[in-house]
């Protein structure tokens, strides 16, 4: 149960950080969804734009799936120059 609600929870993040990434200039975009990571490629000028997309991301598909409850996904944003560095 709560395996399959937590990859219900991934999709709808990465769809909702899907439509906030299509606001932003500079054309930032999903390069890698490794089990429960997302990757995006971003312009350095709007990193700080993009980290705060994907945490608002996170937050808004917790309250479509759960509504009120107080769920909480640990979530830890790394801006990074390279993909190595991201841990």
């Amino acid at each position: 149960m709560v395996q399959g609600t937590a990859a219900e929870w991934a999709l709808c993040w990465m769809a909702l950080l899907r439509r906030r990434l299509l606001t932003l200039p500079g054309r930032p975009h999903l390069v890698f969804f490794p089990h429960d990571e997302i990757m995006v490629h971003a312009p350095v000028d709007i990193a700080e734009d993009v980290a705060t997309a994907v945490h608002e991301s996170a937050v808004e598909a917790g309250r479509l799936l759960f509504g009120a409850t107080p769920v909480d996904f640990a979530l830890d944003v790394a801006v990074v120059d390279s993909y190595a560095d991201a841990v």
